[in-house]
């Protein structure tokens, strides 16, 4: 299938906000003296939060503690928290309005964290539009956000271009019909996720000469090559 817009999800795959929210939780639950360490933390990477609170509160305990935890982290990410862009986000996106190639956002973070990170990110108005964890009922990797952020593009899944950092992530976009490109962060591709995405690159910055490759002429009827 042609491909015509391109998607990207937004903590670890746009910004660099992974590494910090993690830090928040895991010096949350320290000050606590309650039991979360990164490999427990990780186990929550690219879920929305109705889902990661069930993980995070079967960790924890209880939605009680779970409950503390949270308005200590909101705390410590409240003001003026700098998420920077990941490597080659600028570009690529720039790149990509150049040719005309409609963008969104699909997050398992909520509708008003998507616009605030991507407003401080300064690259908000690269997007035709967002789609957030809490405006679909099953989040990550089911496909819905995916699918709302085509239909918000007026595009068919299928004929989108999705860059995430997750295997959750992957698995939701793949699940909708995307041709996916996984980018790590935290979480390195394993054999098996390699094998079931279309690209593993190092960094977005790996994508901008492949372009081209990926849309050609937004007219072309030929399905591009990964």
């Amino acid at each position: 299938m042609p491909l015509r817009a391109a998607i990207f999800d937004m903590d670890g795959t746009l910004v660099d906000s992974e590494r910090v929210i993690m830090h928040a939780w895991l010096a949350a639950t320290s000050e606590l003296g309650l039991p979360l360490i990164p490999k427990d933390y990780m186990r929550v990477v690219g879920l929305n939060v109705e889902e990661s609170d069930k993980i995070l509160a079967a960790l924890l305990g209880d939605p009680g503690t779970l409950g503390e935890v949270r308005r200590s982290v909101r705390e410590r990410l409240t003001g003026s928290v700098a998420y920077p862009l990941k490597p080659g986000a600028i570009e690529l996106l720039t790149v990509l309005r150049k040719q005309g190639i409609p963008c969104a956002v699909a997050s398992s973070s909520s509708a008003r964290e998507i616009e605030e990170r991507l407003t401080r990110a300064g690259v908000l108005h690269f997007f035709e539009t967002i789609a957030g964890g809490d405006e679909v009922d099953r989040g990550k990797p089911d496909p819905a956000v995916y699918q709302l952020a085509a239909a918000r593009l007026g595009v068919s899944p299928v004929h989108c271009l999705a860059f995430e950092d997750s295997p959750h992530g992957a698995a939701s976009a793949s699940a909708a019909g995307a041709t996916v490109v996984f980018v790590p962060d935290l979480r390195e591709a394993t054999p098996e996720l390699a094998r079931s995405v279309s690209l593993v690159l190092g960094s977005l910055a790996d994508a901008v000469p492949r372009i081209s490759g990926w849309f050609g002429s937004c007219s072309d009827s030929e399905p591009p090559v990964p």
